[in-house]
């Protein structure tokens, strides 16, 4: 087994030597061919001075620069297509995953069972809210996308590279590397790994931004808004019809008196309300179809350090990889 580490960096400048220091003691432990991809995510400080210095002076180092801030998901769809090796492993920069917990995903991936393994934390390490939110996003993917192992999800995993022939044609700005492993496989497990305290300073993952990133994805890979909208088109008719049936009754009755101002005044507003909600549905699909078609980049990357070409290890099939098409999101979501 060769691997493939993949980081995305954003204000990580300070936790990024102890990081590839400890991920390099793993792997040379763990004695196979491996690489370690720094991939700058337009990170305003010296992340990328960072990263640039490490590669230089450690073997087995990469670092990418994108042009701009893509967002993590985007920046992890760089760093996987560049990826050299027979498995991928994803971490996040602010040293909460340990690089020592490596060796248990990469043995649960051990023999053909599974093709992706999660790193599932044996406590929960947010605050409230924020763990409410994340469960949010989780519970959104499994019940609108259709992915069963959503619960498990994290962005500490490790699987096999072919399974990034199944997300080639990937674009658009709200880049789900999850959603798109969901595409590749089903075969998918977890393992319990202990998580450590955030290295420095905070997450940008805010439990505000995490609920918009799961509408981000329900609108970017589910028709299931799209339903949602013609479920409420027909409640919005069925209670017409009644209101009507009723209206009937009474001038059949003889009791042709008409419902005051208020009951019409909140009719109007629920078929408008149905009408706007759907309109507005329709309108987030024509918008992001129309954004997917101007051609612009999921990412750039303006620089790179460190090369490969020592390692005496061929490409994976499919690794050499220009720059994608797609749509950059050019937000922070970290």
């Amino acid at each position: 087994m060769s691997v493939s580490v993949v980081i995305p960096c954003y204000r990580s400048a300070r936790t990024l030597p102890v990081l590839v220091t400890r991920v390099m003691t793993v792997l040379r432990e763990l004695s196979v061919p491996h690489e370690v991809i720094l991939v700058v995510d337009g990170s305003p400080d010296d992340t990328w001075r960072t990263a640039a210095e490490l590669a230089r002076r450690v073997d087995g180092v990469r670092a990418l620069h994108l042009s701009r801030n893509y967002g993590q998901h985007n920046a992890l769809v760089a760093g996987i297509r560049e990826a050299e090796f027979e498995v991928v492993v994803t971490m996040d920069d602010d040293l909460q995953h340990p690089p020592e917990q490596i060796p248990l995903l990469l043995a649960a991936l051990d023999g053909d069972r599974l093709d992706l393994v999660y790193g599932v934390p044996r406590r929960e390490e947010h605050g409230l809210f924020r763990n409410l939110a994340s469960r949010s996003v989780k519970a959104a993917m499994a019940g609108g996308l259709g992915i069963r192992t959503a619960r498990m999800i994290s962005a500490f995993r490790a699987f096999r590279t072919r399974l990034r022939d199944g997300f080639e044609e990937l674009s658009g700005p709200h880049a789900s590397v999850d959603v798109a492993l969901s595409w590749a496989t089903t075969r998918v497990g977890s393992v319990r790994v202990d998580m450590s305290e955030r290295g420095h300073g905070r997450s940008g993952y805010t439990p505000g931004l995490l609920l918009r990133h799961a509408v981000n994805m329900l609108l970017g890979y589910s028709t299931a808004p799209l339903r949602a909208a013609s479920y409420l088109g027909f409640l919005a008719g069925v209670v017409g019809l009644l209101l009507g049936g009723v209206v009937l009754w009474h001038f059949a009755n003889g009791d042709t008196t008409v419902a005051g101002f208020t009951t019409i005044a909140s009719m109007v507003t629920l078929f408008s309300a149905a009408q706007l909600m759907s309109v507005g549905v329709l309108g987030e699909y024509v918008g992001r179809i129309h954004g997917n078609g101007m051609g612009r980049p999921t990412y750039v990357v303006c620089e790179r350090v460190g090369s490969s070409d020592a390692l005496g290890v061929p490409r994976q099939p499919g690794a050499t990889v220009a720059l994608h098409a797609g749509v950059g999101s050019g937000s922070n979501e970290r």
